[in-house]
């Protein structure tokens, strides 16, 4: 019995966010557009999102290359810990660990915001009084999420890479050009941009779900809690998701 009820819950859910989905392309598309408060959620989802992206990725850069050097040295190539570092953070670790961070500052801060205003019964006020509440709160931060994410996976990927250069340079001596020649002589397109374009998706699915998380809240005050806690916990499940499905895509074609 429980088990039919889980399914029948999880079913429900499916369907209430394939409409919410709907509902945000049917709405986006249609002027007048909010283009002030999308500007306004970019500097909030983006600009105030890279201080602690920032520290992540390069925190993240300088470990990394702490752990994986006493391997290449068993094996005697060393010389190869920039090359293996680049690639690691470029095509995989950089834009995942990015799109996590992302999705518990921002998912969460999303589903608190709007569970608050509809607990609050500001979103039904804004629908009496003429604004259409779905178009400039939802709308505006599910762009606002998946513009800003790409350009934060680049600004991060370039922040751990300093990382990995000041650890490379712990224990040796590498020139900052030098390190930098082999990381990027080991880069091409096709391991940069299949890993910056599934940040777009990453970016849209942190924002619609902690969008969709928050503008269904309820149950008072204890609602909004539970709708940032979901909202971070259902983005990470999807960002692993999509990655996998990304990585399956590109082998597919031929981009690996």
């Amino acid at each position: 019995m429980s088990l039919i009820l889980s399914t029948k819950k999880f079913l429900d859910e499916t369907g209430n966010m394939a409409r919410f989905v709907g509902r945000f392309f049917s709405a986006g598309i249609r002027p007048r557009y909010e283009n002030k408060e999308l500007l306004n959620q970019c500097f909030i989802i983006g600009y105030q999102s890279f201080p602690l992206v920032g520290l992540t990725s390069f925190i993240m850069g300088l470990v990394l290359t702490m752990q994986l050097r006493p391997s290449l040295v068993d094996y005697g190539v060393e010389s190869q810990l920039p090359v293996m570092v680049g690639l690691a953070i470029v095509r995989e670790i950089g834009p995942v660990i990015t799109a996590l961070i992302f999705a518990g500052k921002i998912g969460s801060s999303i589903g608190a915001e709007l569970g608050s205003m509809k607990v609050t019964e500001q979103i039904d006020a804004m629908e009496v009084s003429g604004i259409k509440p779905f178009k400039y709160l939802v709308a505006t931060r599910v762009l606002a999420a998946t513009l800003m994410l790409p350009i934060l996976t680049i600004l991060g990927d370039a922040v751990a890479l300093f990382g990995a250069y000041l650890g490379v340079n712990i224990k040796s001596v590498t020139s900052f050009s030098l390190f930098f020649l082999q990381v990027f002589k080991s880069l091409s397109y096709s391991d940069v941009l299949p890993a910056i374009f599934k940040t777009f998706f990453f970016g849209f699915a942190v924002g619609l779900v902690g969008c969709y998380k928050g503008f269904n809240s309820n149950k008072g005050t204890q609602g909004v809690g539970i709708s940032a806690n979901s909202a971070v916990v259902l983005s990470s499940v999807l960002i692993f998701i999509i990655d996998l499905l990304a990585v399956q895509l590109t082998e597919v074609l031929g981009l690996n």
